[in-house]
């Protein structure tokens, strides 16, 4: 007969050892604590990972535009080290709703304050309010209107008024003398390049007087014997200077390019500057043998001696190349160096043969 069993005597489930279940206990913490190193580095990496690597305490100047988003405000602050990095000092701003109280203005701030104190100066606002507007060698005045339009909220459509319509204004001319030279009715060419710091709220005239004072007394020290001794006066000086200005690439240049065009104008030779077309035209970057051809004052392929004023604003540099030109017997030149260099020469038949090696690709 078979016994049977009651549950008393039923034998046991199998159960691990202890020691399995300890090492098993031991490992699930390692995850768990591993997964925490994890996020925390995470959460380092997102908010406090410096992007530029900048020692603390330095003080550092902060322009914030007119209508920065709070993504471009960040952007801003990161790359002046102020704070770590730009999507820490995001998240911070949208959590505490900083981010729709941001003012612009120029601020003084330092690097490594922090996404806290970064929002509470941004909060309060700069005790006084400027821009910071910077204008480039060779640009124009649509070029810069813009650019201020962008930086202090000035129209652009006022200051391109102003720029192209006011130069015989009697006020201006009291103002600034160098002007009474100056024929056309435009101020291109006397806007000068240059960083200004713009109070907020300053009008389009009162920016567009700021550089023309700054003009003044840019160029006031220049010694300009050698243009006047070849009948140059200012207006011709700056128009000179700003041609010089388009078409130099390499700096060491601009007394050379000064000095072919002073040779062809003793000669009375068309002066054929590329960019002196370009400036008709506009925003076209690459002539064609019709443009050459383009019926404008302006257009020195077809105009005998400079154009009726400057193509744009010239730097220094520039202007100090037409008062100091190199002596030289080059009458033409033509881009052959990647770096926008040229070649210079005497003729014209050494001319055409660097411009056909010139096609077969630049040096």
């Amino acid at each position: 007969m078979t016994p049977t069993t009651d549950a008393a005597s039923a034998a046991p489930a199998a159960r691990a050892p202890v020691g399995v279940r300890g090492r098993r206990a031991k490992m699930v913490a390692a995850i768990v604590v591993a997964l925490v190193v994890l996020a925390a580095v995470g959460v380092w990496f997102v908010m406090f990972r410096s992007e530029r690597g900048l020692e603390p305490g330095a003080e550092v100047e902060v322009v914030v535009p007119p209508k920065s988003t709070s993504a471009g405000i960040a952007q801003i602050l990161a790359s002046r080290g102020v704070v770590p990095n730009a999507l820490g000092f995001r998240i911070q701003a949208r959590l505490s709703g900083g981010d729709i109280r941001m003012k612009p203005g120029t601020y003084a701030m330092r690097t490594g304050m922090g996404f806290a104190l970064a929002l509470a100066a941004l909060d309060k606002g700069p005790d006084t309010l400027y821009f910071t507007l910077a204008i480039p060698e060779g640009w124009t005045i649509d070029q810069i209107a813009a650019r201020v339009e962008a930086r202090t909220g000035a129209p652009a459509k006022e200051f391109v008024r102003l720029a192209k319509t006011q130069a015989q204004d009697p006020d201006l001319l009291a103002k600034y003398s160098f002007l009474r030279q100056n024929p056309t009715p435009s101020l291109e060419g006397y806007l000068f390049p240059k960083t200004y710091r713009v109070k907020a709220g300053s009008t389009a005239r009162q920016v567009l007087e700021l550089m023309l004072t700054q003009f003044g007394s840019e160029v006031g020290e220049i010694d300009v014997s050698v243009p006047s001794s070849r009948g140059l006066n200012g207006h011709q000086i700056v128009t000179m200077a700003s041609m010089i200005e388009r078409e130099a690439r390499v700096p060491s240049e601009r007394p050379v390019i000064a000095s072919v065009i002073y040779n062809r104008l003793a000669r009375g030779m068309l002066l054929e500057i590329d960019a002196t077309v370009l400036y008709v035209l506009g925003n076209k970057t690459k002539l064609l043998w019709r443009d050459l051809r383009v019926d404008s004052p302006y257009n020195t392929y077809i105009a005998h001696g400079l154009p009726p004023g400057p193509i744009a604003s010239p730097g220094l540099a520039s202007l100090r190349a037409v008062c100091r030109p190199a002596d030289t017997g080059y009458y033409f030149y033509v881009r052959t160096g990647k770096d926008g260099s040229h070649t210079f020469t005497a003729t014209k038949a050494e001319f055409l043969a660097a411009k056909e090696q010139a096609k077969k690709g630049l040096k």
